[in-house]
């Protein structure tokens, strides 16, 4: 999936729940047609969302309804106390409307069970963006969600991750007959550099899963699919922030905004530079007072939230007051007369 896929709607969203608390940064859903989304739902002030075993059934049953009413298709799952994770690919670009069927849903089930009332999830739910190039994106999402109760160390060390049932992987091992049908496996197999649903394919990604857990004692691997909005490659990411260019408010995430404002100052680097007819080279070598620098500079101080320091680095034109007195100047040197 590269960048130039053509994007159905980018709609703002609170998760599923109406709430008005401010409890997390708003999140830019960006709905296409095939996206996969790792997506991360907690309970209400970290409560369970799962109070026993048949309240984990009930949540499996509402997910394949869901799948059912939208044509999600499920890579990986991960039901814990408080929390749970969801890769889902969406054929139809229908997130928000699938997410929020599946939280209310869920929500009027758990409560009519336990005679309870009120939010069971918070108000927001995270979903980030995957690139499913085949480049080890998907892999790095469903490894993180099926070794999930490593990590939360639920699961000894003695016990395989097979034991741990409510999660996804237990289908990974399982003959196709018994999957359900919104379960896919076959793009994550072929991630792992394994072909065919077969007995030997099956033994060999335990294999590979049993050996990849004792790696989880280092968390720095997973800092971006945490912090981040997306997960992909350059070009990837710049696709992305150039169809929401302008949709970015201060209540995003600083993440996002932060990023979405540097690739709109890069896009103005770009347009200049073609329009001086210019290469990336020339600024380099043209001196810090070449008119085109300082028009360029002006630009991107007057349409973006660039900094004076970043401006200077980026167009070499030394030291930001170097830069700024010579914005100062020509501005006088221009300033109309009379």
């Amino acid at each position: 999936m590269g960048s130039n896929r053509t994007f159905a709607q980018f709609e703002l969203d609170r998760g599923g729940l109406d709430r008005q608390d401010g409890a997390m940064p708003r999140q830019l859903r960006m709905e296409y047609e095939g996206a996969i989304y790792h997506v991360l739902s907690r309970g209400d002030r970290k409560k369970a969302i799962f109070l026993d075993d048949v309240d984990r059934q009930d949540f499996l049953k509402t997910l394949a309804e869901a799948c059912q009413k939208t044509g999600f298709e499920v890579h990986a799952y991960c039901l814990m106390k408080n929390h749970f994770h969801l890769v889902v690919e969406t054929p139809q670009a229908n997130l928000v409307a699938g997410m929020r069927w599946l939280l209310s849903a869920y929500t009027i089930r758990l409560n009519h069970r336990h005679k309870l009332c009120g939010h069971v999830f918070s108000g927001r739910y995270k979903a980030l963006v995957v690139e499913g190039s085949g480049d080890g994106y998907l892999r790095t999402v469903c490894d993180y969600t099926h070794l999930n109760p490593v990590r939360a160390k639920i699961l000894p060390a003695s016990s395989r991750l097979l034991e741990y049932p409510w999660s996804s992987f237990g289908y990974y091992l399982a003959d196709p007959k018994h999957r359900p049908r919104w379960m896919r496996v076959d793009r994550l197999l072929g991630e792992h550099g394994l072909t065919g649903d077969t007995a030997a394919t099956r033994r060999e990604f335990e294999t590979r899963m049993e050996t990849r857990r004792s790696g989880e004692g280092d968390a720095a691997q997973w800092k971006g699919l945490r912090r981040g909005w997306c997960l992909g490659s350059r070009e990837f990411k710049e696709g992305l922030l150039k169809r929401i260019r302008g949709q970015i408010g201060p209540n995003h995430s600083a993440a996002l905004r932060r990023e979405s404002e540097q690739a709109k100052g890069e896009a103005i680097i770009a347009q200049e530079l073609k329009r001086l007819g210019w290469r990336e080279s020339d600024l380099e070598q043209r001196p810090k007072n070449d008119a085109g620098k300082i028009g360029l500079a002006r630009r991107l101080r007057q349409e973006t939230t660039w900094p004076i320091e970043p401006i200077a680095q980026r167009l070499r034109m030394g030291h930001r007051n170097t830069l700024r007195n010579l914005l100062y100047e020509t501005s006088k040197t221009n300033k109309p007369k009379g």
